[in-house]
């Protein structure tokens, strides 16, 4: 009985450990590491938040892109990495007890499947059209696949120069671009933008603007900069207004004191250069800009004063350095001293006749005054004097071509001051036969200067600028008639340093 017994007790305990061997599983574990970093450079990615499916637990990523899961459950999951500006990104992990599975994430940048906008179609003006006005309205097409904003960039070559007009940040598929030059072929092209895909180019057009009108105009005028411009123009009596106006220089560079000689068919003219002013030359339109003048600049008092003259045949010309005239050949070869004042007055202003007899010269001291306007011949004898031994200022030479008159302008109030202002300044016409001077601005406006005076192609008129003796108002261009003194007409305002050819 008690044999019996033992057998139940122990018969009762193996069903017990049988049936609890049946109801507890004990599940095994293991590690997930990883390492997060960007797809093409394989930098790591900092701070990317990693979610473990289906636990739903998150961790980020360290400054060296790792992250890690320690005793996490046998079994199958899915692991989501995410960081803004970035792709999301999934992985699939087993993990087994007992083993570490290593998971790399190599993400994307979010704009990886963005696409670039098309290329630019350029619709008008028309490729290779000629004719064209010298403002025109540039039109293209392009469009962005993704609906991102587009920006334009456009660039502007020709085949006169190495000058390229670059136009950045447009942000529509038109622009109008102006002051072109006559006779010239442009090449644009346009680059698009969605700031997100490189540039895409269009192909390159061209057009050509019409020919030149031959403007017999050039004056000057100050651009927002303060710097001189160069324009020519014509004008239409009929309406009283400029025609076919023409820039012929630009902002970036202080250009004046323009003077065309028919022969060469060349504008020369003044600028600013390293620091120094020199002669330059210049197509009619503006183009094939080249320096005349180097080892010595044109140099003296007062640069808006300052003149130089052609030979008649446009071969040279002759200028000023303080108290010293020279002459160079047009393409800066054979740079000469022809004459030097006596006393070291600075030569202001020349004029060279038509015939290359003579030269008509305007000095002065180094205040602007002491003034003296005189004729040499090609040996620096002097010819005729024609103004000296007098107070205030003078300047505005211009030989006529016969040789018989000389055009000057004269303070007749002879004020003088520190800031060689001048008060009542009128046009005169020496006549080198009768030696006698007239004064042919009777009838300017009272409290105004007539200044820079040129005679006209038919010299029957004189071009000349005319302002307020304030020094600081508007300064204009006009024309008057050698006979009819009161015949004064306005031709172009804001505007100086005319010559007419």
């Amino acid at each position: 009985m008690k044999r019996a017994y033992k057998i139940l007790i122990i018969l009762t305990l193996g069903l017990f450990i049988s049936c609890g061997e049946d109801t507890v599983d004990l599940v095994g574990l293991g590690t997930i590491t990883g390492r997060i970093v960007e797809s093409n450079s394989f930098d790591p990615i900092e701070n990317a938040k990693i979610t473990l499916s289906p636990t739903n637990n998150a961790v980020f990523s360290d400054a060296d892109g790792y992250f890690r899961y320690d005793e996490i459950e046998a079994g199958e999951y899915s692991i989501n990495a995410q960081k803004e500006g970035y792709l999301t990104n999934f992985e699939a992990a087993t993990v087994t007890t007992g083993i570490e599975v290593n998971v790399v994430f190599e993400m994307d940048d979010e704009n990886t499947l963005n696409r670039p906008p098309t290329t630019p179609v350029l619709v008008t003006p028309t490729d290779g059209i000629e004719e064209q006005e010298l403002s025109i309205e540039l039109i293209w097409e392009s469009e962005d696949p993704d609906a991102d904003p587009i920006t334009y960039r456009l660039e502007i070559k020709n085949d006169y120069n190495n000058d390229i007009i670059k136009i950045e940040e447009i942000v529509d598929t038109t622009y109008v671009i102006s002051d072109l030059k006559y006779g010239t072929k442009y090449f644009w092209q346009i680059a698009a933008t969605d700031d997100i895909n490189s540039e895409v180019l269009s192909l390159v057009s061209s057009f050509k603007t019409k020919l030149d009108p031959e403007n017999r105009y050039f004056y000057v005028k100050k651009a927002s900069n303060n710097n001189n411009l160069i324009y020519s123009s014509n004008y239409d009596d009929g309406n009283n207004s400029p025609l076919n106006e023409v820039e012929l220089t630009t902002e970036d560079q202080n250009s004046w004191r323009p003077r065309k000689n028919q022969a060469s068919n060349l504008i020369a003219f003044l600028r600013t250069f390293n620091n120094e002013t020199h002669l330059f030359t210049m197509n009619q339109n503006g183009s094939s800009v080249s320096q005349v003048t180097s080892a010595v600049p044109v140099a003296g008092f007062n640069f808006n004063e300052i003149d130089f003259s052609w030979s008649s045949n446009g071969d040279r010309l002759i200028y000023s350095h303080y108290d010293k005239l020279y002459v160079i050949n047009k393409d800066g070869s054979g740079l000469q001293q022809i004459y030097q004042t006596i006393d070291g007055s600075y030569i202001t202003e020349c004029d060279w006749s038509n015939d290359e007899s003579m030269i008509a010269l305007k000095t002065n001291d180094n205040s602007g005054y002491n003034v003296a306007i005189y004729t040499i011949d090609m040996s620096g004898s002097i010819l005729t004097t024609v103004l000296s031994g007098v107070s205030g200022a003078a300047g505005g030479l211009d030989i006529s071509v016969d040789n018989k008159l000389l055009l000057y302008t004269y303070d007749i109030s002879e004020y003088e001051a520190a800031d060689n202002r001048q008060l009542d300044t009128d046009i005169f016409i020496y006549d080198f036969d009768a030696d006698i001077s007239t004064d042919i601005s009777l009838n300017k406006e009272a409290g105004t200067n007539d200044l820079d005076p040129r005679f006209s192609p038919n010299e029957a008129e004189v071009i000349f600028v005319n302002t307020s003796n304030d020094g600081i108002s508007t300064k204009s261009i006009y024309r008057m008639s050698i006979s009819d003194n009161n015949d004064r007409s306005a031709l172009f305002t804001n505007s100086t340093m005319p010559d007419w050819e």
